[in-house]
């Protein structure tokens, strides 16, 4: 077996074709096939199914291809620390929950280096896709929060799919609105003041889960709610129906305008106390390479300027 083999038989799983992966690995498609039918008889297992369709992983080739990212990443981690890549880019990739300080933090991680050496990717995606993202080395980061409500099911997820959480932050609960909602001028916001505006929240797909929540106190009892799949659409709904959101009340402006604002929140419930605790997770035991270091320090730069801010507040 070879870290070329390896590397073949991920982009066939990431491609879902023969073809497609041979354009991609800029190789034959006779020479890949051979190459992969050689890898399988010498695990002695079937990798892929292969049909008129296109071909898909098997049982054993879905645990093969898990361990195969996990070592060749491995392999790149050391390359990119100690050795020449030549031609080929180095590749980081962030999965997060719909924080624009994640993406802000992205941004001034990819100015410091050279895009035509690198293949970045950030995507802003459900929960449980964050974990599954990390788990399957799609992703080198992702950025989520826990709570009391929800650490016993997250945690036992990252725990099942060999990850870390790594804490960054605490958050208490603010009201997300935007400056022309009627309750923007208020020191603070209860849960009766908002009873007539729409609770929006972020959905988390057919299968979700309270516990997948990006908002926090997502169990509270809301009498209108609206359910979005991306921040645009978010921070659209603040402004046309008066809409608001749970979250940390750390936002960037650079990015979402300065047209939206966070207001403490406050209730008499045990829950309104919860607090949030935004960090990343990584696969357990892992080196994270130079650009995921700086990622994290760039995260680290930025949260901690937010807390020195609400310190002075």
């Amino acid at each position: 077996m070879t870290l070329q083999q390896l590397r073949y038989a991920i982009g066939i799983a990431e491609t879902g074709s023969f073809n497609k992966a041979a354009e991609k690995l800029y190789i034959s498609q006779p020479s890949l096939t051979a190459a992969i039918r050689d890898l399988e008889d010498e695990m002695n297992i079937l990798i892929f199914n292969r049909t008129s369709r296109g071909v898909t992983l098997t049982n054993e080739g879905e645990e093969f291809i898990a361990y195969a990212r996990e070592l060749y990443h491995h392999y790149e981690i050391v390359l990119d620390k100690y050795g020449k890549i030549g031609k080929r880019k180095k590749k980081f990739a962030v999965s997060t929950q719909h924080y624009s300080f994640a993406v802000k933090s992205f941004v001034e991680t990819v100015k410091t280096f050279d895009t035509e050496k690198y293949e970045f990717a950030i995507r802003e995606t459900r929960t449980k896709e964050v974990i599954e993202d990390v788990a399957s080395f799609k992703s080198d980061v992702g950025i989520l929060y826990l709570s009391d409500f929800n650490r016993k099911i997250i945690q036992s997820l990252l725990n099942a799919r060999d990850l870390a959480f790594h804490k960054l932050i605490e958050c208490k609960a603010f009201v997300y609105l935007w400056k022309g909602h009627p309750l923007a001028n208020q020191p603070f916001i209860t849960l009766e003041q908002l009873a007539d505006y729409p609770c929006l929240s972020f959905e988390q797909g057919d299968n979700s889960s309270f516990y997948f929540a990006e908002e926090i106190l997502s169990t509270n009892e809301y009498k209108r709610t609206i359910k979005a799949n991306d921040r645009a659409t978010m921070l659209n709904l603040m402004i046309g129906l008066n809409g608001y959101t749970l979250c940390s009340g750390i936002i960037c402006e650079e990015l979402n305008g300065s047209d939206y604002l966070a207001v403490p929140f406050k209730d008499k419930s045990a829950e309104a106390h919860r607090v949030m605790e935004i960090g990343y997770i990584t696969k357990r035991n892992m080196l994270l390479g130079l650009v995921g270091e700086r990622y994290v320090e760039e995260l680290q730069n930025y949260l901690s300027k937010c807390e020195r801010v609400e310190n002075l507040s």
